[in-house]
């Protein structure tokens, strides 16, 4: 799999795979969506956690794993416009883990899942091998084609973000430098919220024209949504949400600046829309920020205050490359 990038093999799967008459959006966005009844469509996304690529329980409590697992596929349905309606859980359970250690993860998994009105509907469970194993099913639901997908941006939107972006890739780091994060940084790691809110928010006035989750960083993700929607975008680099945390690190190392643009994690919203002044013309309560415009040529170009380009010099995430 050297050769063949996370993305590249899912659109050769999109490919083999085809599509189906039950199905409005199969393989390619944040969730597949089936047509439900006259009044709404089913939103269902899958996702993958692994001891030693995704987490490593020394970092982390295991109740507080169980909540991460459910938010960060709960998340998946919030980048569609929908509501959370059922999880279901598959662990992978190395001898390791005790019955204490079990019920404590379930614990977290649960309050999550509940916080979003959603619930833990089934799953299965089975020994392993080697590292502890989570596979998580999410299914929600969303008016009928009022989904927002990756596909519908158009030139001259403005781009948002929600929140702050890095926070979640500096805990990281500090955490494989052998330092402990203060606490607004490791919560970011560890405790991802969701924005199931934001999401509703912007598919029930059909105000987003193209979104998804920042999980794999803001220009892998906002590239996605370049790539299906066949435009571009400038983004200004001084317009990124940075949390005091972030700054305050910043402030000694410049470098991290790079984290808030392609390190991962940060379940938060990146979105396109042709309104120009979110907050003032909704009345939009939850912390958005514009941080560029979609453009007609192809790419991310990311400008300077003083008007020159600046490089990042980190990849978004790819787990085959």
């Amino acid at each position: 799999m050297s050769n063949l990038g996370e993305f590249e093999l899912i659109d050769w799967i999109r490919e083999q795979a085809g599509g189906a008459d039950h199905l409005a959006l199969g393989i390619g966005d944040d969730c597949a969506i089936q047509k439900l009844g006259p009044d709404q469509d089913l939103l269902i996304s899958t996702d993958l956690l692994i001891e030693g690529v995704h987490f490593k329980r020394e970092w982390t409590t295991l109740y507080n794993l169980g909540r991460k697992a459910a938010a960060v596929n709960i998340s998946d349905i919030a980048a569609m416009g929908g509501a959370p309606q059922s999880l279901f859980l598959g662990i992978g359970r190395p001898a390791q883990i005790s019955d204490l250690d079990m019920k404590e993860l379930l614990s977290g998994f649960i309050y999550e899942t509940q916080m979003h009105g959603a619930v833990l509907a089934g799953g299965d469970s089975c020994g392993s091998p080697g590292p502890l194993m989570l596979s998580v099913t999410v299914q929600g639901t969303v008016a009928t084609d009022e989904a927002i997908c990756r596909q519908g941006a158009s030139y001259g939107d403005a781009i948002y973000v929600s929140g702050t972006l890095g926070d979640s890739a500096l805990a990281l780091q500090l955490l494989q430098a052998g330092q402990i994060p203060e606490k607004s940084l490791a919560e970011r790691f560890h405790l991802p919220s969701p924005r199931v809110e934001l999401g509703k928010f912007l598919s029930a006035r059909q105000i987003a024209t193209a979104m998804l989750d920042v999980s794999d960083g803001l220009l892998a993700d906002l590239g996605h949504i370049l790539t299906a929607s066949e435009v571009g975008a400038e983004l200004e680099l001084d317009m990124i949400p940075l949390s005091a945390a972030f700054q305050h690190q910043q402030s000694k190392q410049p470098s991290i600046r790079d984290l808030a643009l392609s390190g991962g994690e940060d379940y938060e919203l990146v979105f396109t829309s042709p309104l120009k002044d979110l907050a003032e013309q909704t009345g939009l309560t939850t912390p958005v920020a514009r941080i560029g415009t979609i453009t007609q040529k192809g790419g991310i170009q990311i400008r300077q205050a003083d008007g020159q380009l600046y490089h990042c010099q980190r990849a978004g995430f790819d787990h085959f490359a």
